[in-house]
């Protein structure tokens, strides 16, 4: 399984790449945005599993990044705040924050709010798409109340595209999000577990969710379509 991914915007370099490491070390994949709209663009290209999000940016008010970030899917956030007031906390929460750790803090309190937001976050999530039901949590598949049986990496690929039905995902970005990097030009492995996963699906039945956007990657189909 692949790792999850952070997206850290926070403008401090220091602070980065204390981060950096300590989320290494526990497992995770950070992508780092010094500001907010470069923070914006990570959010709607990477596909992070989760925001960590310092209120003081250079450009963007934290609250307006964390609305914006609701408004483009259920990510979770934690909002690192000097703040320390009830109301600001509450303020923050309201906003769309998840959780928030207040500076200065102790990176094994921040990995341990990661790990919870996670599990709540995939242990009852289900992402649909008509018929298709995929559950994060369980890690299968249903079509009409069929199982559909697929690999871990075929899941995780499945979970990726069914993440934002519709948006064609480039083979770079189904590479970062299925081995953490991209793989070597010549490697047909993308359209490898690409073409299983459609075999499997009509298998079960449903067929045309899965679409192959020629020279640029491969999308599921928006709902009702």
């Amino acid at each position: 399984m692949s790792p999850k991914r952070i997206l850290v915007i926070e403008d401090d370099p220091e602070i980065a790449r204390l981060l950096e490491l300590e989320l290494c070390e526990a497992g995770f994949e950070m992508i780092w945005a010094p500001n907010g709209m470069q923070g914006l663009v990570a959010l709607r290209e990477r596909s992070p599993d989760l925001v960590i999000l310092d209120l003081g940016l250079p450009d963007l008010e934290g609250g307006e990044i964390a609305r914006r970030a609701k408004q483009a899917g259920e990510i979770p956030i934690i909002v690192l705040t000097a703040a320390d007031a009830v109301e600001r906390k509450v303020e923050l929460l309201s906003g769309g924050a998840d959780d928030y750790v207040t500076k200065p803090f102790h990176p094994a309190e921040l990995i341990a709010r990661i790990q919870v937001q996670l599990r709540h976050k995939e242990g009852g999530e289900v992402r649909q798409v008509d018929a298709l039901l995929v559950h994060l949590g369980k890690r299968q598949v249903h079509f009409e109340e069929r199982e559909v049986r697929l690999s871990p990496k075929e899941f995780d690929l499945l979970a990726l595209l069914a993440s934002r039905p519709g948006k064609v995902f480039s083979r770079e970005e189904i590479e970062r999000h299925l081995w953490g990097k991209p793989l070597e030009h010549s490697s047909n492995v993308v359209d490898v577990h690409v073409a299983n996963l459609r075999a499997k699906l009509r298998e079960a039945g449903a067929y045309g969710y899965l679409r192959t956007v020629r020279g640029v990657g491969y999308a599921l189909r928006k709902p009702s379509e």
